[in-house]
């Protein structure tokens, strides 16, 4: 965890805080837990839960900013917290590859922009052969309001979202699974129908 410092720069050293106990109580309600993103909207802390071919059900799950705030301010470990929702979300298949979530940003109504990819794996950890991607909007209660697919295979695995008057601005960034191969940024907008 970094501290910011009142002109937003990080402010002190990194301080490690073992979240093993909140996600070992997680992973009974989600098998092969796979944590791909996490956006404080409001007073939740929401994760997304990424599929796969094996377990292919996506969740949003929600806990209590608060809990987790005091959990971060009074400890270096997170104790296990009841999740006050789990939202599954099907962002449907390619190929018989589910779609899966891998990040998210919060908007300023609580709905999420997240990205997802049809990685072809059953495996939890382990990548496969990126086979779509795409770019989607969560409102509040997990429900899929946008989803499009794009053109392009590029997996990506990060984003970052701004609502700009009528439009959301949108910075992703790829990851090709290869030291190689650098990372791409890509910038795009999405339509106010999309929130």
């Amino acid at each position: 965890m970094l501290r910011l410092g009142d002109d937003g720069e990080i402010a002190g050293t990194p301080k490690t805080v073992d979240v093993a106990p909140l996600f070992e109580a997680l992973d009974h309600f989600c098998p092969a837990l796979n944590i791909e993103g996490a956006v404080a909207i409001g007073d939740e802390l929401r994760l997304l839960q990424r599929a796969n071919r094996k377990h292919p059900q996506n969740a949003i799950v929600r806990y209590p900013l608060g809990a987790i705030l005091d959990a971060l301010a009074f400890g270096a470990v997170i104790n296990a917290i009841a999740p006050s929702a789990i939202d599954p979300v099907d962002l449907g298949a390619i190929d018989g590859v589910p779609l899966s979530f891998t990040d998210g940003a919060g908007l300023p109504d609580g709905s999420i922009v997240f990205t997802a990819v049809a990685e072809d794996t059953a495996d939890t950890y382990n990548d496969g052969a990126c086979l779509r991607a795409a770019i989607g909007v969560a409102a509040r209660d997990g429900t899929v309001t946008f989803l499009e697919r794009l053109d392009e295979r590029h997996k990506i695995e990060g984003v970052t979202a701004r609502v700009d008057n009528d439009v959301i601005r949108l910075l992703v960034v790829t990851d090709a699974d290869d030291p190689a191969i650098p990372a791409s940024l890509f910038s795009a907008t999405l339509p106010n129908s999309a929130f």
